[in-house]
């Protein structure tokens, strides 16, 4: 069967879905088995889903102005081949709740006819959009979760990695697990703790990968000496924590941490100080993330820590506009008044890859085009590069995820005041921006490597006599009775790990100043 006729199968099984939904008894017609044809002035429609209302509505609190910048760009349409489209954005709210996530994707498609399909706003609203887009082969590109959460907990057997495969259709990029646990455990090092730390792990997709005895923080946090105190899983939107604060009192937890939901939080931190819960460290992912939800904690929020993964200091500009991070921010805060929120960046960066691939497409009607394109994204974005296919990710995930860059910054500041004429100073000023990187470019960059984290690099062999050192390797008895110790270690084939290089750029800048005064 030839790649052609894959595609119009493609094509017709989505023009079938959206017949039945519309009532139209479309089987029949010859329109089916016809090639996708677009007329150049029909509009190319994206798909937007984001949870405007509900528990997580603050991750969508900047979307009306993200969307009316991106309109403003896509007003005179864009350019496909030969042709210029019409851009259509149709938005969604998922109300904070999965099955209303899939409910919407599946009218985007069905009934609004979409190309494609962007979303960003944790698993609750990615994962049923991104698997509705997967069943029914309408290309999607999904943000804001670690890259865990989307590729292995869409799998039908998200335990068993045998199992687990590529999908078709479905794209997604933000950082990993195993950068956020890197952030967490280094801030953690740097205070005096008895390394007891309590979880607040809901289940959810984010909480069940976060405490995942694999890939989640327990046996990273073992490994590094911690003891962790995971009291189970909850519901979102409890009402009643006192079993986690009387285990986390129990193992007299120094340090609490979690990926929660901001009412949650809130919740939990009141009743924990109501019941003399004090730790000396509290790194919170989700619930902190903005503005808004420290500002309902009061006082309380002083001492809290969490990711960041987007701010107005990111070196990188927007592939469509060309704005910087600094001044997308800075247009989102003289349009709403409220301060910048982490998400500005990623949602902006969505319609940068959507509209990228596009262009790129040949056919934005033809949704495995359309899908060919976003694979082979590589793409400097308002969050950096985006790029499918990388060594960023482990093998089995490469062709659907990306990870994108982590800024490291270091920065000097000097001032310097001198006697000047009549009674003045004369003040001297040097800012250094990301002073590591203008002593050494590779301090930019991340060596690792890959997926579990862990590499062979030694053969062992347990002899049940000695041999003369300098033998050959293959002389000597191996013991094979478990209960005879060793007689001699023999240490063979030594490989050095195979590490992957994620370069991060050399980013730096240096600022002269003068300043007179009298």
């Amino acid at each position: 069967m030839s790649k052609d006729h894959l595609n119009v199968m493609s094509f017709d099984r989505r023009r079938v879905l959206q017949g039945i939904a519309g009532g139209v008894a479309a089987a029949g017609t010859t329109t089916l088995f016809a090639p996708a044809v677009r007329a150049a002035n029909k509009p190319i429609k994206i798909g937007y889903v984001s949870p405007k209302s509900g528990p997580l509505a603050a991750f969508a609190e900047a979307d009306d102005f993200v969307l009316g910048e991106f309109r403003k760009f896509i007003k005179d349409g864009v350019k496909v081949g030969s042709q210029t489209y019409p851009v259509e954005v149709v938005t969604k709210d998922s109300q904070s709740n999965p099955n209303r996530a899939a409910e919407v994707a599946k009218e985007l498609i069905t009934r609004d006819n979409v190309s494609l399909i962007v979303v960003g706003a944790t698993p609750e609203t990615n994962n049923p959009v991104a698997t509705q887009c997967e069943l029914e082969q309408v290309p999607c590109i999904s943000t804001v979760a670690p890259w865990q959460t989307n590729f292995i907990g869409r799998q039908a057997n998200p335990g068993d990695p045998k199992s687990w495969k590529p999908f078709d259709y479905t794209f997604h990029y933000f950082w990993g697990l195993e950068d956020v646990i890197g952030v967490f455990t280094s801030m953690w090092s740097q205070v005096a703790t008895n390394k007891s730390v309590g979880a607040l792990f809901p289940n959810d997709a984010d909480g069940n990968a976060w405490g995942d005895t694999t890939i989640g923080f327990p046996p990273v946090l073992a490994k590094q000496g911690f003891k962790l105190t995971d009291p189970g899983r909850f519901q979102n939107l409890t009402d009643d924590f006192s079993s986690q604060i009387a285990a986390f009192r129990g193992a007299d937890a120094e340090i609490i941490t979690g990926v929660i939901i901001p009412p949650d939080f809130t919740t939990f931190w009141n009743q924990s100080r109501q019941k003399g819960l004090k730790p000396k460290v509290v790194s919170v992912a989700k619930a902190l993330l903005f503005p808004a939800s420290v500002q309902a904690l009061g006082k309380g929020g002083n001492n809290i820590s969490t990711e960041v993964w987007w701010t107005p200091t990111h070196p990188y500009k927007s592939s469509l506009s060309g704005v910087s991070a600094k001044d997308l921010a800075k247009g989102y805060e003289q349009a709403s008044g409220k301060q910048w929120t982490q998400p500005i960046g990623f949602v902006h960066s969505l319609f940068e890859v959507a509209i990228d691939a596009i262009k790129r497409s040949g056919d934005p009607g033809d949704g495995a085009a359309l899908a060919k394109a976003i694979g082979a994204t590589k793409l400097d974005t308002i969050v950096g590069q985006v790029a499918f296919g990388s060594s960023a990710v482990p093998p089995f995930a490469a062709k659907n995820i990306a990870k994108t860059p982590w800024v490291h910054k270091l920065d000097l500041s000097f001032r310097q005041e001198v006697p000047f004429v009549l009674g003045g100073k004369l003040e001297l000023m040097a800012d250094v921006e990301n002073l590591l990187n203008l002593i050494d470019k590779d301090w930019g960059t991340i060596r690792q490597v890959g997926f579990p984290y862990t590499a062979s690099l030694v053969n062992v062999t347990c002899l049940a006599a000695a041999t003369p050192s300098g033998t050959a390797p293959g002389t000597g008895v191996a013991n094979t009775t478990s209960a005879q110790p060793c007689a001699q270690y023999r240490y063979s084939s030594f490989r050095a790990p195979i590490e992957a290089t994620n370069i991060n750029g050399s980013l730096w800048g240096v600022r002269f100043g003068v300043r007179v005064r009298f």
